[in-house]
């Protein structure tokens, strides 16, 4: 199906504006329509993509992985756990179809990884991502055609992890970017072409037995700091958009109950490493005034927490919110879930993901099964949305399909 999108810069660095009706209310602690109801804050960056969870076991447990047991997915979330991968190798495929409830069905992400035991202490990994958003007819911005194209976007990444103890590993991952929305087409007096970077991701493994039940039990702790790289532009202009750099932390206990059943408890909590929007209007003493901080140039038209080289950027993540720590706070997202298998070949998956309303609001359970037969896998994942926020992958079924070797 072909749909028809409106050039600007703004659609092409997803959307970036501040509305200047809005303001920020200290006694809310929150940016504020002209009503005085508190209205989203959301941290935005360039290639969302790269945070789309790739593989459905995962997509069955609200979206976790940092912390479970490793397989090739591992390369999107934490590829230091791929050290202590128990099979020789292993490789997986995954097909996800986007915005489904819409009617679109050339809209999709496909994601291919694999990885490899060098020895008992070192692993390496590749994985390549696909995000294709269909047929789409240009117009600008007065509504004439300008022609089609097929948009995609694209990450190629290697991996390499190694043990530095019986219980510990690191993992460093290397990735190319590519994003192809509208090259080729004018925005002003800009002409579009793709944004390109390279990224970097580091990763950590702590994994140790423990003897919570009579047949075993396993605690596995995982950080990843991801998509650290180079800002990126659609246009020729000086300005240029953060990677959705993130950091995250994940812990999964496993616990076997005897020969053939095992339960896998999941927390995980992410945070975006870019800047937070800053409100150009906030009330003081009762009165609208133009908030000083917002922009030191106001030549360029730029604001400046747009300007932040990428370091500095993400260090002031950490504290740059209007809101203080709360708001600090409600950007992280948490995630739950729990993973039941008997025998080894059969897996029942659910989870729970929560954003906070003002930070996109994207609340959801998530449910999964999973098949095992000799070396082939088949995951399957299933997402129910439970707030008013609409989700691309609403109702929608997703599929692995993986082989591992011993």
């Amino acid at each position: 199906m072909k749909r028809s999108i409106v050039l600007c810069v703004a659609f092409l660095i997803c959307g970036f504006s501040m509305n200047g009706q809005n303001f920020y209310d200290p006694d809310k602690g929150c940016l504020v329509d002209v009503n005085g109801e508190c209205v989203p804050n959301t941290v935005l960056s360039a290639l969302p993509f790269l945070r789309i969870v790739p593989d459905a076991r995962s997509g069955g447990m609200g979206d976790v992985g940092i912390a479970l047991s490793p397989t090739s997915n591992a390369m999107h979330f934490n590829a230091s756990n791929l050290a202590f991968a128990e099979n020789d190798f292993g490789v997986s495929t995954t097909f996800t179809p986007w915005l489904r409830n819409l009617g679109l069905s050339d809209v999709f992400l496909g994601y291919v990884s694999g990885y490899k035991n060098v020895d008992d202490l070192q692993s390496v990994g590749a994985s390549l991502r696909y995000f294709s958003l269909g047929e789409i007819n240009f117009t600008d911005v007065d509504g004439n055609p300008a022609g089609t194209g097929r948009p995609n976007e694209l990450e190629v990444a290697a991996a390499y992890a190694r043990k530095l103890g019986d219980q510990f590993s690191a993992g460093l991952t290397a990735k190319y970017v590519y994003s192809n929305l509208a090259r080729g087409q004018r925005a002003g007096d800009f002409i579009i072409a793709a944004a390109n970077a390279f990224a970097v991701d580091l990763s950590f493994t702590y994994d140790t037995e423990l003897d919570l039940t009579t047949y075993g039990s396993n605690l596995r702790v995982g950080a990843a700091i991801t998509n650290i790289g180079s800002k990126v532009t659609y246009t020729q202009n000086i300005l240029r958009d953060f990677l959705p750099g993130n950091i995250g932390i994940g812990a999964a206990l496993d616990l076997d109950f005897d020969d053939y059943n095992r339960m896998t408890f999941v927390v995980e909590l992410n945070k975006l490493l870019v800047p937070t929007p800053q409100p150009q209007l906030i009330l003081e003493d009762g009165v609208v005034v133009a908030n000083p901080d917002y922009d030191d140039d106001p030549e360029n038209d730029i604001p400046d927490y747009r300007e932040q080289p990428l370091f500095s950027g993400i260090i002031s993540s950490f504290g740059d919110a209007p809101g203080g720590g709360a708001e600090e706070w409600s950007e992280i997202t948490k995630a739950v879930a729990i993973e039941y298998w008997y025998a080894k070949q059969f897996a029942v998956r659910a989870g729970y993901f929560h954003e906070n309303a003002l930070k996109g609001s994207r609340q959801f359970l998530t449910f999964g099964v999973g098949l095992k037969a000799s070396i082939l896998g088949i995951d399957l994942s299933y997402l129910a949305p439970t707030s008013n926020q609409n989700n691309p992958l609403d109702n929608t079924l997703r599929f692995t399909i993986s082989v591992d070797i011993e």
